[in-house]
């Protein structure tokens, strides 16, 4: 197993996993939740599920991955349970088609980086043909998958662990100094107010609904990477201690995030924190008039921090996302590193080619598919968005507490867990994790699967 490699230090594996964890998802997806679940009602229901849901199943896939040593292919036959081996499948399954949308994404934030870098503020007027310029943000998501591929390439140590150590601690930098400045500009206090004082009028079942499904995914949960990079992790390691640490700094950044955003958005609207739109809206269109209107020389500097900062979440995130695939190769199929990892990743981008063309370049894959009962079509991206991120990702991580629970069973979960940390057997936090793994996770997991899967894919809403 030396061949394999392993995280250095307790630190490298809790940067790398929290790395994993905060993306895209954290900086736009969340703050936008947040608006349209009525402000910090929504934070605090988010920080309740993420800590009582997503902590446990945490716990589970990092288990897993460390007892058996294995890719979550290999993790479940290696268990003794070959016919659940299709789960560890799903979830390279998730991996892989996510990572196919992601990079694109990605190339954006990369492109203007580059964009605002050298005074170009106008891009944010001009999204919809941005993105449909194909050879330019080609280039982008081919350079940012590049750069995922020579991280991932480098090994567990010396690429993933050592990219982790470097981008995390500079993400905080900058998101802190962002959020710092913009509760400065005018105006900034209405958003922090609305941010930060719940409104708890506003809370219905759709919102904690919406605040369970954005814990979920924001921890990247159900896709395999915690259970690979488990797989890299010492048996004198602490899991309970380390998924504390990796739940507070995804949820911190993105908290963090909010303190950036919601300042900003207030300053652009006068106090008002009315008429802007959430997601690529938000983070494309809407913040570079905010950089732009702090004048030339300081708008570059703060903008292209911005999405320098963008850019450094979504590779944390690329890497874990190509990790997943190159091990399963490595383990399985007995290649070598380097070369299983240029191989999956021009696979990957290839898949991400439809994705790419789906924004405005071909109308085939900007108007793919109509789903039942829709009255407009929907783009690839979009569906595939769909299928591997929002349905994958809950009915794997619903199948996983099962399987923990119910067929490896909790007390060889209990006894993992027990291993770096032999209070564990006798204290609070075992029955803790079995009660929510055995009937909690699995009960709430398989709602959101059924509500997203209905609401997705036939319009059916039942709020």
């Amino acid at each position: 197993m030396a061949s394999r490699g392993k995280f250095s230090s307790k630190l490298g594996f809790i940067l790398a996993a929290a790395g994993s964890a905060v993306g895209l998802g954290n900086i736009w997806k969340f703050p936008f939740e947040v608006a349209d679940g009525g402000g910090a009602a929504f934070v605090l229901i988010y920080l309740v599920f993420a800590f009582i849901l997503c902590f446990p199943v945490m716990v589970t896939e990092i288990a897993i991955g460390r007892k058996t040593q294995k890719n979550p292919v290999g993790a479940y036959e290696a268990l003794g349970f070959k016919k659940w081996k299709f789960l560890g499948m799903l979830g390279i399954l998730s991996g892989i088609l996510i990572l196919s949308f992601y990079n694109v994404v990605a190339g954006w934030a990369f492109g203007y980086f580059l964009e605002i870098l050298r005074g170009n503020f106008e891009i944010g007027n001009n999204f919809s043909i941005y993105i449909a310029q194909i050879w330019k943000v080609g280039i982008y998501g081919t350079v940012f998958m590049g750069v995922t591929a020579f991280t991932v390439s480098k090994g567990i140590s010396g690429g993933i662990e050592r990219a982790a150590k470097f981008l995390m601690p500079s993400l905080l930098i900058m998101i802190i100094g962002l959020a710092f400045y913009a509760m400065s500009l005018p105006d900034a206090g209405a958003g922090i107010v609305y941010y930060l004082v719940p409104e708890f009028s506003e809370v219905t079942f759709e919102v904690v609904y919406n605040a369970l499904g954005q814990a979920f995914f924001s921890l990247s949960l159900g896709m395999g990477a915690l259970i690979t990079y488990g797989s890299y992790v010492s048996k004198s390691d602490n899991i309970i201690n380390s998924a504390a640490w990796i739940t507070v700094m995804d949820v911190g950044i993105a908290f963090l995030a909010g303190l950036m955003i919601f300042p900003f958005v207030s300053y652009l609207t006068n106090g008002t924190m009315e008429n802007f739109s959430g997601g690529p809206g938000l983070i494309f269109t809407t913040l570079p008039g905010v950089f732009s209107s702090l004048g030339e020389t300081l708008g570059i500097v703060v903008g292209s921090t911005f999405f320098l900062l963008l850019s450094f979440a979504a590779l944390t995130s690329t890497v874990s996302l190509l990790e997943v695939p190159v091990t399963y190769v490595v383990d399985e199929l007995k290649v070598s590193r380097k070369k299983t990892v240029w191989i999956v990743a021009i696979l990957i981008f290839l898949i991400g080619v439809p994705s790419l063309l789906s924004n405005g370049y071909s109308s085939f894959f900007t108007n793919f598919v109509t789903y039942f009962g829709a009255t407009s079509p929907t783009n690839f991206m979009t569906l595939v968005e769909h299928v591997g991120n929002d349905t994958f990702l809950p009915l794997g991580g619903f199948l996983i507490t099962v399987f923990a629970a119910y067929v490896w069973g909790k007390n060889n979960l209990i006894e993992e867990l027990s291993e770096g940390n032999p209070k564990f057997r006798d204290g609070r936090m075992k029955k803790y994790i079995d009660f929510t793994i055995s009937y909690l996770c699995p009960v709430m997991l398989g709602i959101i699967f059924i509500l997203t899967f209905l609401n997705r894919f036939f319009g059916i809403n039942v709020f």
